[in-house]
């Protein structure tokens, strides 16, 4: 039996969260929904504009792999997570938030660049635009790494955003080489509609001669796949994952469990925030799967998890509410 149920790898961010309106966001030039990497002077710029707001701001530990296996963790199932974090404020924010979910994780190192830092502008349609400055862990390299960790291990989750770094993508290649050498599943997320458009030849290095599974949104399957119709792109994914699952927002998701596809219904809510929807999905599915669970199932409980978390401010839920969502779902054990 393996220790861990998932090891990630993928950027750690601090995030800071604030309520904008549309012509706000179009005054400051922020493409809405997207992910749009910035450095310090632009994100300087942003929080200078944004002074107004800040005392409204909701600040967390973030990160789209980071926030994957914190909710399998806090659902009940053992991970490790691979980041890199500087030793400051906020690298500490990070490492106590791994800690208190019980994920097992490396240590932080040392270095000048401060710990990564995500603004997240959240609009009144729930849309989440992110300006995500690196920091630290623009340089996640392979060693970083826990060979280790990765064999005892159920599952590996690669983040997408690890293709904008020249050392995270050869850490995210290199961990698939690890994974798939000794027998462990790959599972990897296409993370943002603009990191397949604008480094495909990178998400193909990952990919390699294929990959177990794939979370992807609707947007980014067919962008990866050149399709424009959702059947073309489920036909076309079979060529990059064994299994794959394509989240489609209100209109719930498809998930191909290597021999059928299967529809899955959305949770209907009232959205408030559409960030770590995703990161919800990918977490709670991987624990469902990792439990025995099939597709069908994990899909649904990921749909259920996915829209308890829009459905709140943040990207997570509260510690306390994973338990009762889980149990609520599969019931106690």
């Amino acid at each position: 039996m393996k220790r861990f149920k998932v090891y990630g790898l993928g950027a750690a961010l601090v995030d800071t969260e604030i309520r904008v309106d549309d012509p706000l966001l179009a005054e400051l030039g922020v493409e809405k929904g997207l992910m749009t990497l910035v450095d310090s002077n632009r994100r300087g710029a942003l929080l200078r504009a944004l002074d107004g707001h800040l005392v409204e701001a909701n600040h967390a530990s973030g990160g789209s792999a980071g926030n994957s296996v914190i909710a399998t963790a806090l659902f009940g199932g053992e991970c490790f997570m691979t980041c890199r974090v500087a030793d400051d404020a906020d690298g500490r924010i990070y490492v106590s938030d791994l800690r208190d979910a019980g994920v097992s994780f490396s240590a932080p190192v040392r270095t000048d660049e401060p710990t990564g830092k995500c603004l997240v502008l959240v609009t009144p349609d729930a849309e989440r635009s992110m300006n995500t400055y690196l920091g630290a862990s623009e340089k996640l390299s392979i060693e970083q790494l826990n060979p280790e960790a990765i064999i005892d291990s159920e599952y590996v989750y690669i983040e997408g955003y690890l293709v904008s770094s020249e050392t995270g993508l050869a850490a995210a290649v290199r961990a698939r080489e690890v994974a798939q050498d000794a027998g462990i599943p790959v599972a990897l997320s296409f993370s943002d509609p603009g990191m397949v458009q604008f480094f495909p030849e990178q998400f193909r290095q990952i990919v390699g001669p294929g990959v177990d599974l794939v979370f992807a949104n609707d947007a980014e399957a067919k962008s990866w796949t050149g399709t424009t119709e959702l059947a073309d792109a489920v036909e076309a994914m079979k060529d990059t994952a064994k299994r794959f699952v394509i989240t489609r927002g209100g209109d719930g998701a498809v998930c191909f469990d290597g021999e059928q596809l299967h529809e899955i219904p959305v949770h209907s809510v009232d959205a408030l925030d559409s960030n770590g929807a995703g990161d919800m999905f990918a977490g709670a599915f991987l624990y469902a799967l990792t439990e025995g669970h099939d597709f069908p199932t994990a899909g649904r409980f990921a749909s259920f998890a996915a829209g308890t978390v829009v459905s709140q401010w943040g990207p997570r839920l509260a510690p306390e509410q994973y338990g009762t969502l889980r149990d609520s779902f599969f019931g106690k054990s």
